[in-house]
């Protein structure tokens, strides 16, 4: 059990509250009590009420939806830092903006290295990730990352399915996330013996959320097949890729990923599609109640053993094995 003299404490933004909780558990300890006062025009302040001096700070907050949340998030920060905590450890499960992670046309910005700039100036002296979208987005940071996998949630999920795993095949949606799959197959092997093959969704994507052609790359006929991805938003690739996948002769369709955004008519869009069901973990709050095909897998064990183990100077490739 933590003691009030702990030299850690955990809190919680408005978008951190449940994994936060489940993180308390694991730890044994209470969750921090934070103010989060809301002003008319929209503006709010943040307070802590109870010391943090001279301990660990553990923030948890996914940014998304994106600007809210990251307001809050940085404002804790910035609070922790001048109630002189010791270290302030931001938690973010769901990291937001990793999608604008370079230039991919003339006159963009970068999100993901403006917020990483925006995180380091508010004062976090150490940053805790789930499944970034793009891995270099840790090189934006000039203090420790940890980019923990899903997949060790995620992969123990699939195997207690109780399906046939010689049946099983792993689909990546698209090209870019042909490295991700690969992974999950390794993954899976390591606790399982068995040789998943892979196939690859192609994919012709005019602009954001938009798709004009989408063809699989390999066998699935009579297949189970698991399509794995970091991010479902609108679920409209998703939804394709299992009616391309479900027309070429697979038994059953699911989908594996990190993080449910779920936004716009996602649900909708899920309920209504071939998808047997869809699978995310908790770094973004949802309620099961939105969309009948919707599972999710909590990350409160990695990212508690992950706090211990920064706790106790351990290293994080002990349980952080992807």
């Amino acid at each position: 059990m933590v003691l009030e003299t702990s030299p850690f404490k955990v809190f919680a933004g408005s978008q951190g509250q449940t994994i936060a909780q489940r993180i308390c558990d694991k730890l044994g300890c209470k969750l921090g009590k934070i103010n989060i006062d809301r002003f008319s025009d929209g503006e709010f302040a943040v307070s802590f009420d109870e010391s943090v001096r001279g301990q660990s700070v553990y923030l948890v907050q996914s940014t998304c939806p994106n600007c809210d949340n990251l307001m809050e998030l940085l404002l804790m920060i910035d609070a922790a830092k001048r109630a002189s905590a010791y270290k302030v450890i931001a938690v973010i499960p769901y990291f937001g903006f990793a999608r604008q992670d370079r230039k991919d046309k003339p006159r963009v910005s970068i999100g993901a290295k403006l917020i990483a700039n925006m995180l380091q100036v508010a004062g976090a002296d150490r940053i805790i990730t789930v499944d970034l979208h793009a891995d270099q987005i840790q090189g934006f940071f000039d203090i420790p990352v940890d980019h923990l996998f899903g997949t060790n949630v995620l992969v123990p999920y699939v195997v207690n399915l109780g399906l046939n795993l010689d049946n099983i095949i792993i689909a990546s949606p698209d090209v870019g996330g042909s490295k991700r799959a690969a992974i999950f197959v390794k993954k899976l092997h390591a606790i399982t013996g068995v040789e998943v093959p892979m196939v690859i969704c192609y994919k012709n994507r005019p602009g954001f959320n938009q798709i004009s052609e989408m063809r699989v790359l390999g066998e699935v006929k009579g297949k189970d097949v698991i399509i794995v991805d970091d991010i479902v938003d609108t679920a409209g690739t998703l939804c394709k890729a299992a009616q391309v996948i479900k027309d070429a002769g697979a038994n059953s369709v699911r989908a594996i990923l990190s993080h449910g955004v779920m936004s716009g008519s996602a649900d909708k869009r899920v309920n209504d599609s071939l998808l047997k069901e869809l699978v995310f973990t908790d770094s973004i709050q949802y309620d099961t109640t939105r969309c009948a095909k919707v599972k999710v897998v909590s990350l409160a064990d990695p990212l508690a053993e992950t706090i211990l183990a920064i706790q106790e100077h351990r290293s994080i490739s002990e349980v952080n094995v992807g």
